[in-house]
């Protein structure tokens, strides 16, 4: 199945969309919100497939529409948890080496994750708003939905409870981020709303391309208008999903609806380009001694997709531009 989130309320309107994100339809009989889905999917899963079987057989039936992913929100537009891990160990290598440090071999055990805000996420399309002094970037991932998870789950017994499959830019301020880092307690200011791809999709929908509890296709960025990045979301990932799951449920269970995320996809490989701006200039401090590329400006757009091997759209497209705002606060405040 493919699902999306047409703005309203705070939780949106459920739809059902076309497997080529053309047509959709509400399903207010079904479920009204994606969250209600959740909290009762193992009765409304086989009814919403059912409906999404329907509109691929007859896209024109009656109450669908022209699916607009503009009109989208995030397919949760907030939800209980938002819980964002960091499985390319690539990405967390090159973030040491460019301060001289050298990373722990517990990192290779255990998953670094964070508990990011969760509250309210941005529409796909929405504007990313921040004073440019706060060091804007783009941080593209895979994450996955998951329903009800029992504490202390097993990694192999979690890969079953993803429900859902979705892209998400885990916007990043990265001048903001040593400071925090430096008081000990973790991420806040630096990790404002995340967006979330217009579409979620069940696992099935993946095909091949869904297994170990890993997603195997590229991860497309394109700053600007030119591709920054196509590194392969299925390699180099040290934590498959249903390790990322087990380990946020240890020592709590996860509601359904617990948004778990993998952290900015890398690979080792060179030639694919990166998932944001802070690892290419983590490669220049490398080579150069000091970065080259700036982040992001006013203006400045991010466009974040997935295609399938027919170049389709699988989950729609996050499409987002900066807009600058300026920090009432003097500047000899900021790092």
């Amino acid at each position: 199945m493919k699902l999306a989130s047409r703005r309203k309320g705070r939780d949106g309107e459920l739809l059902v969309v076309t497997r080529d994100l053309t047509r959709a339809i509400a399903a207010p009989s079904i479920a009204p919100t994606l969250q209600a889905a959740l909290d009762d999917w193992a009765s409304v899963a086989a009814a919403l497939d059912g409906l999404q079987r329907e509109l691929e057989a007859d896209p024109r039936m009656q109450g669908s529409f022209d699916f607009d992913p503009a009109a989208c929100s995030s397919p949760l537009p907030r939800a209980y948890q938002w819980a964002d891990g960091s499985a390319y160990l690539h990405h967390v290598e090159l973030v040491r080496r460019a301060r001289g440090a050298e990373m722990p071999e517990s990192f290779r055990r255990d998953p670094l994750m964070y508990q990011g805000g969760s509250d309210g996420f941005l529409d796909p399309h929405a504007d990313i708003a921040g004073d440019p002094r706060w060091g804007i970037d783009f941080e593209a991932e895979v994450c996955v939905v998951v329903g009800d998870v029992p504490m202390g789950c097993t990694a192999t017994d979690a890969r079953a409870h993803v429900k859902l499959v979705m892209l998400v830019n885990d916007v990043s301020l990265r001048a903001l981020v040593p400071g925090e880092l430096a008081k000990g307690f973790g991420f806040f200011q630096s990790k404002p709303a995340s967006a979330f791809s217009p579409v979620a999709v069940t696992p099935d929908e993946l095909g091949r391309h869904w297994r170990d509890g890993k997603l195997h296709l590229p991860l497309l960025s394109f700053f600007n208008e030119r591709e920054f990045g196509s590194p392969q979301a299925g390699e180099d990932m040290a934590f498959d999903f249903g390790q990322l799951i087990a380990h946020a449920a240890r020592t709590r269970r996860l509601g359904a609806g617990t948004i778990v995320g993998s952290g900015t996809v890398s690979n080792r490989q060179a030639g694919r380009g990166y998932s944001c701006i802070a690892e290419l200039r983590m490669v220049e401090t490398l080579r150069d001694g000091q970065p080259s590329t700036g982040f992001m400006q006013d203006g400045d757009r991010i466009r974040i997709e997935m295609r399938d091997d027919q170049g389709r759209s699988i989950f729609g497209a996050i499409d987002q531009r900066v807009r600058a705002i300026v920090e009432n606060q003097p500047s000899g405040s900021l790092p």
